[in-house]
């Protein structure tokens, strides 16, 4: 509990001056004001992240953290239980969605076991277990307050780590069958939201199922009667290891100035969870992609923050990270190469802002 109360502690918001020295070249670069749209926020974002106008991403990294969820069953999930220990195995083997991408990108990764019902012997594999799953939740709640915490204080260790070894960009993954599940039931009571906004239909599976997944979301809330002002209550009785551990990621990273990248639903949960932690935390935080899963979009509403892309995608893993780590890296390279008005031999001064609100 030490660590977390110190991280919470320790986060500070963006530098306001260094945000506004960024707007004042922006605006002064060879082309039409506020034409570059998101780049631009991009730009802004990271100056108020580092203290600097110019900026550039040296190593980064995608923190993937693996989990099994005891309310799987075959009613509610298409995938076996054990596909989570499976495809934990196959992020070190680097033929996952995340790692292929990742590797196109030039990103690393770190996995995580955070609560995986398995012992791992692969030292690709960072021992960070708090349970061998988490219970059924919709019996009892998921894990105690002790464990919630621990698994965010595994997060926040990871990126502190990460940190020392000279990554300075972050990416959120996961793995842990039925965990958009417990994503589902910890924004419901987050958000007050009915759990038919809030559930989606995950990796597929049939309408049965889908029935099924609402119903248990259902009970498990009404079961454990979760606080929605704790998100540490709210997680330890109807979410998992993973969501926590990513959570703490979010809290490591704002801790350690270090912008990091929501992934999809899961990770996105995981980041408001952060937030309602430390409201400071979302000025390190960007949005790789809009994910399939259509409750996303309350995640994003809170946080104020803008999905760089829309590719249906919903694979999970961290797979919308590095994408995401390229259009950042590309902002940036703009405003490091980019001409001004003055060098481009441009009257900056005839031009209108087409920028609303600002």
């Amino acid at each position: 509990m030490e660590l977390l109360k110190q991280t919470l502690k320790a986060i500070e918001g963006k530098n306001e001056e260094a945000v506004k020295r960024a707007w004042k070249s922006i605006d002064n670069l060879s082309k039409p004001i506020g034409s570059l749209g998101e780049l631009e926020n991009i730009i802004a974002k990271m100056a108020g992240i580092t203290g600097k106008t110019h900026n550039k991403i040296h190593k980064k990294n995608i923190v993937i953290m693996c989990s099994d969820n005891g309310i799987w069953n075959k009613s509610l999930s298409s995938c076996p239980k054990d596909l989570t220990v499976t495809v934990t195995k196959n992020f070190v083997r680097g033929i996952t969605g995340v790692c292929v991408l990742g590797d196109f990108f030039k990103a690393d990764r770190t996995v995580v076991d955070v609560g995986v019902d398995y012992d791992f012997k692969d030292p690709g594999i960072i021992d960070k277990k708090v349970a061998y799953g988490t219970k059924d939740m919709t019996r009892e709640p998921a894990m105690t307050k002790e464990e919630c915490v621990k698994a965010i204080e595994a997060g926040i260790e990871i990126v502190d780590g990460l940190v020392k070894k000279g990554y300075d960009m972050f990416g959120t993954g996961e793995m842990g069958v039925c965990n958009t599940a417990t994503s589902s039931a910890v924004l419901s009571v987050l958000k007050n939201l009915p759990v038919d906004m809030t559930v989606g239909k995950g990796s597929g599976i049939t309408d049965s199922q889908f029935d099924a997944k609402k119903e248990a979301v259902r009970r498990a809330i009404a079961v454990n009667e979760p606080d929605s002002n704790d998100p540490i209550d709210t997680l330890s009785k109807v979410g998992g290891f993973d969501i926590a551990g990513i959570c703490g990621c979010f809290l490591g990273a704002a801790k350690n100035r270090m912008p990091i990248v929501i992934d999809g639903f899961i990770s996105a949960v995981a980041a408001l969870c952060a937030f309602r932690l430390n409201r400071k935390v979302v000025d390190y935080i960007f949005a790789s992609h809009l994910s399939a899963e259509p409750a996303i979009k309350y995640v994003m509403k809170e946080l104020g923050l803008n999905p760089m892309l829309n590719l249906g995608m919903r694979l999970g893993e961290g797979s919308g990270c590095p994408m995401a780590f390229e259009i950042i890296e590309a902002a940036l390279y703009v405003m490091d190469n980019m001409g001004s008005f003055d060098e481009a031999n441009i009257d900056g001064t005839v031009l209108v802002d087409i920028r609303k609100g600002k």
